[in-house]
Parts: C-alpha cells; structure tokens; sequence
C-alpha cells in the first residue's frame, strides 16, 4: 500500500510534480503568499524523503529536489481508495454516482461515453 500525504505534502508534492526538480527556494517561491517559511518546506520535505517518496541531489550547499512517486501512480492509489471506502469496492457505483451527482453537460457525458467505448474495444483485443 501507498504511503499517505498529508495535506501539505500533497500540496508540496503536486508543485515538486509540476516543476520535476527544483531546490528549496523554487519550492517556497511556488506557494502563494502568505509564503511558508524555509523551515516549513524543509521539514516537509525530510518527512517525504523518510517516507521515500522525495529524493535530492546535493549540489554543493544546496540539495535539489525530485519526486519519486509518481503523480499517476499517487491518483490511482488515491482515486482506489476512494472507490473502496465509499463505493463498496465498485467502480460501476462510483461511476454511476459520478455521472448523476457532477452535472455533467450532454457533451461530457458523451466525451465519457467515448472513452469508455475506446477502453472496451482495447479490453477485446487482449
């Protein structure tokens, strides 16, 4: 099973995703202000490389940083323990639930359809 982020690290990791590597002061500068302090970011970022989702080249004085995880990988763990914890396990709830309660236009509906139709016809070839 997935390590869990916490918030802030999901949200530190989605600007570490964004920018594929970048040191410390790349990282604070991503925030919206009120800015987080250095000490913040380096914390979280311990946290995340204990957890082996975050790893660092030293470069002189300074370390830069990459993710490890990677961001598809994190969504479907993410997105499967959604499915498991609130519909029973199945992926046909969730989709029925999300197609009734998202307020999907026509054209979204139909996009989905279509995707979905791709995805049958790459399941008949296997």
């Amino acid at each position: 099973m997935m390590k869990k982020l916490t918030k802030a690290e999901e949200q530190l990791m989605n600007y570490l995703w964004k920018l594929e590597k970048a040191y410390m002061k790349d990282l604070v500068e991503a925030f919206p202000e009120p800015k987080p302090a250095y000490t913040t970011i380096a914390t979280l970022l311990t946290r995340m490389i204990n957890k082996e989702l975050v790893g660092f080249i030293q470069r002189g004085k300074v370390r830069e940083y990459f993710p490890k995880l990677k961001k598809g990988e994190y969504m479907k763990s993410h997105f499967n323990q959604i499915v498991q914890n609130f519909f029973n396990n199945s992926p046909a709830q969730f989709a029925s639930f999300f197609t009734a309660k998202a307020d999907l236009s026509l054209e979204e509906l139909e996009e989905l359809r279509g995707i979905i139709q791709e995805q049958i016809e790459e399941k008949k070839k296997q």
